[in-house]
């Protein structure tokens, strides 16, 4: 077996990882968000499509591998039904802005109709291969996949992709599960990185909003669509601010969608709550509304790269502030407004002057807990992808130092696994 690495080696976004022997899966085919958007540097034939989860990073540039093939792509219900959301966006939005997608509405048929849904620890066989997916705990119907070869000979039988995972509970998800392999191809984003106590996080990050709707100003808190914005809206209704929320854009569909699979959330009542207690933002009209008094404004997009945040950040009153919650990529306006205090809107540089707040709400493993999971899966072999090069490298290097073999490929790498 070889592994080929497309993307997501040495850096964060366009996961696409091949896995290549009797039978070839590509692993994600996902793009690099930013300016311009990143894809991954080729593909090769394959026999099956993993699609571990729907965020972009993971799922954007799927659809273009069916210009060529008509494979099954295998993935959960949820991810299927979230991806073709975002890939509808993303279709929208190159279409508006006179920039290719990358595929067209025909390879997006084609990948509905070729995806093939399964419920965790449901498998399926593809030649001599068996896949099974167990919960990655991350977003609502993130994966964990293993892929066995029950005919091979010698000790690379059992082969584990994490894709993005998280063993710490959240407000919907329960960690992730633990599967043992020969194998493991793991993320590695925060390999040097804790991230701190929630119960502390949060009683600070709701202490702060409570400040800011006091003193009169708008609490703006964007978020990625699927995964933060369902967290957040149910951490809101957990410390009784789900009637002072607005939610608007993507973060409304992606709601409805995920409301519609309760069996892959852990607490799919807090979430309905809060739903029923927030205020959907629906037309400009609603928009204007929700500043005109003090409020909570949940919305689109996590990285401040277009959306309705981008109606909205140019709008509050100086009392107001802006929350981010998740990682930013370098190069988007979510990074140099952490960095720099600017923005790029309408495609001038412009000054922000409303204090910006950092809460990490991460979906990702922390240090410890990517420590941790490699002991658990106890693997021969470790590769550390999804990262960037200091991070994966320093992950490989330390895990050598445990006795695993480990690898830190970068992009156009293969390893010959034997």
């Amino acid at each position: 077996m070889k592994i080929k690495f497309f993307g997501g080696a040495q850096e964060v976004g366009r996961s696409s990882i091949l896995l290549k022997g009797e039978k070839r899966f590509m692993l994600d085919y996902g793009i690099k968000l930013g300016k311009p958007t990143e894809y991954p540097i080729g593909s090769e034939p394959v026999d099956a499509i993993i699609l571990s989860h729907a965020h972009l990073d993971h799922s954007g540039a799927v659809p273009s591998l069916y210009m060529k093939e008509k494979v099954p792509t295998i993935g959960t219900k949820p991810t299927l039904e979230l991806s073709e959301l975002l890939l509808n966006d993303s279709l929208k939005i190159a279409h508006k802005d006179n920039k290719p997608a990358g595929f067209h509405e025909r390879q997006l048929w084609d990948f509905s109709k070729h995806f093939i849904s399964l419920d965790y620890r449901k498998g399926i066989r593809v030649g001599d291969f068996d896949i099974e997916m167990y919960d990655a705990g991350h977003v609502a119907g993130s994966a964990i996949t293993l892929i066995e070869n029950k005919a091979a000979k010698g000790s690379n039988k059992r082969f584990v992709y994490t894709g993005d995972f998280k063993l710490g509970r959240q407000m919907l998800h329960d960690g992730a599960e633990t599967v043992e392999c020969d194998v493991l191809i793991t993320e590695s984003t925060y390999a040097l990185k804790e991230h701190p106590d929630r119960g502390e996080l949060t009683s600070s990050f709701i202490s702060e909003v409570r400040e800011v709707l006091d003193s009169g100003g708008t609490a703006l808190l964007p978020v990625f669509a699927v995964g933060r914005g369902q967290e957040m809206l149910a951490l809101l209704h957990e410390h009784g601010l789900a009637e002072r929320t607005y939610v608007d854009g993507m973060v409304n569909s992606a709601t409805d969608i995920i409301m519609s699979h309760q069996d892959f959330l852990k607490n799919p009542g807090s979430l309905s709550k809060a739903v029923s207690e927030s205020n959907r933002v629906r037309d400009r009209k609603d928009r204007w509304n929700a500043l005109k008094e003090p409020a909570i404004i949940l919305t689109t997009a996590g990285m401040l790269e277009g959306g309705p945040v981008m109606d909205y950040i140019t709008r509050i009153n100086a009392e107001s502030r802006i929350f981010l919650t998740g990682y930013q990529v370098e190069g988007t306006n979510g990074r140099t407004l952490i960095e720099g205090g600017w923005m790029n809107i309408d495609g001038a540089k412009r000054r922000i002057r409303n204090r910006v707040s950092f809460y990490d709400f991460s979906a990702h493993a922390g240090m410890g807990d990517l420590y941790e999971y490699v002991r658990r899966s106890s693997p021969n072999t470790v590769v550390c992808v999804h990262g960037s090069a200091e991070s994966s490298t320093a992950f490989a290097e330390r895990l050598r130092g445990e006795g695993f073999e480990a690898h830190a490929p970068a992009v156009g790498d293969m390893i010959d696994l034997g």
